[in-house]
């Protein structure tokens, strides 16, 4: 989310398409929201205030932002001219956001749910921007104690970045599947390896898998219809799961869960980046892309919320059934050339942070036990069996 810049839409949507046509290609930055922990009990804490106050004049104060609730923070890396340079950032943002919560007491959190701390103990940050999504939102709002991984990658020309736009939908179940972190929320297994998509995705509105908008000038249009009939009035309220941005002139990716392991981070924005390198190349050169229908799209999102990388996953053109991993190397295939010219290495992780929880829970560890060793930063990384959870149900079915 974040505060958005209060100008009259006409002059917004103005300055946009001039910001893109203007733009750089392929800059990439790196957003990633964590949650705010006390060390013992491993429960969310609402330290926003505190952390961000101790940040003043430090490397790290103008990266860190508020996430809606004060047991939440986003750390940014801020534009990067390459991958290298966004990868270096990204262990550079971590450790300083680590430090100074660790100063305070504190430790961060990195999957997208908290086990068990409950959405009503939560304080949403005191800010016009959060202050005025509370009233439009409501419950869905309140209920959105979740956190992610964006992506946002360098688009010059308008048009061009409606095209990759249009051209990520396909691959963003592919992404999710990877990046799965949250199947532990509420005291239970879920059942599920992204309940977070569940979470955000289906209760905000304008949220999940867009329509493709073909033109600048359809999107454009989209824009001011939503803020022409009061459907919206900050840009940032569009919540899609992809999203030409209308502040930088860059295309978002927003699909993904936080991620707990930094080598892991860095795997996701580089396979990110260098996908959409290589849709920028196809769009260039003509080369077609797969634009199947948004049900099938919405079929493999599925797939990906409930099984992640451990399913199964449909190849957007043909429609064939593939196991997840082997879709994914499928993937990495078709954009590892330009992935090498960016110097983007690919992997698949031999199990991600869901199958990581999920297989713990088959040992019979407890809901504490299992944060405390996937999931946190800046705190011990394997749990002793007696380690307290404040409450964290040690019921781990659903």
């Amino acid at each position: 989310m974040g505060e958005a810049q209060r100008v009259p839409y006409d002059e917004l949507i103005r300055q946009a398409r001039e910001a893109y046509d203007s733009g750089t290609d392929l800059t990439l930055a790196v957003e990633e929201e964590f949650a705010l922990l006390d060390p013992e009990t491993l429960s969310l804490v609402n330290r926003f205030e505190e952390l961000k106050a101790s940040a003043a004049g430090t490397a790290v104060e103008e990266h860190l932002v508020g996430e809606l609730i004060a047991s939440e923070v986003e750390v940014r890396t801020g534009r990067c001219t390459s991958f290298s340079e966004a990868s270096e950032r990204v262990g550079e943002r971590r450790a300083q956001l680590s430090a100074l919560a660790g100063a305070l007491g504190a430790v961060l959190g990195a999957t997208g749910t908290h086990p068990w701390s409950r959405w009503q103990d939560q304080r949403i940050i005191d800010t016009p921007h959060y202050r005025r999504n509370d009233e439009l939102l409501r419950y869905v709002v309140w209920r959105n104690n979740t956190f992610g991984f964006h992506v946002h990658v360098g688009i010059r020309g308008a048009a061009r970045a409606i095209a990759v736009h249009d051209g990520l939908r396909p691959f963003l179940p592919h992404l999710l599947a990877l990046s799965a972190s949250s199947p532990l929320v509420e005291g239970v297994n879920s059942g599920l390896h992204s309940a977070r998509t569940e979470i955000f995705t289906r209760m905000f509105p304008r949220c999940g898998v867009p329509d493709p908008y073909r033109t600048w000038g359809e999107f454009e249009a989209y824009v001011r219809l939503l803020y022409e009939t009061g459907s919206i009035d900050e840009h940032t309220q569009l919540w899609w799961s992809v999203r030409p941005h209308l502040a930088y002139p860059t295309v978002e990716i927003r699909i993904c869960d936080g991620q707990p392991d930094l080598s892991e981070s860095r795997m996701l924005a580089g396979l990110a980046y260098a996908l959409t390198a290589r849709i920028v190349r196809a769009v260039d050169e003509g080369e077609p892309l797969p634009q199947p229908p948004p049900r099938m799209i919405e079929e493999n999102l599925w797939r990906a919320i409930r099984y992640g990388l451990s399913g199964t996953l449909l190849d957007p053109s043909t429609f064939e059934v593939r196991p997840a991993r082997a879709e994914l190397e499928r993937l990495l295939d078709w954009a590892s050339p330009v992935a090498d010219e960016l110097g983007v290495p690919l992997a698949i992780p031999a199990a991600n942070a869901a199958e990581r929880q999920i297989a713990r829970i088959e040992e019979g560890w407890s809901l504490a036990e299992i944060y405390a060793e996937q999931a946190t930063l800046g705190a011990r990384r394997r749990a002793s069996p007696g380690v307290a959870a404040g409450g964290a149900a040690e019921v781990v079915h659903g």
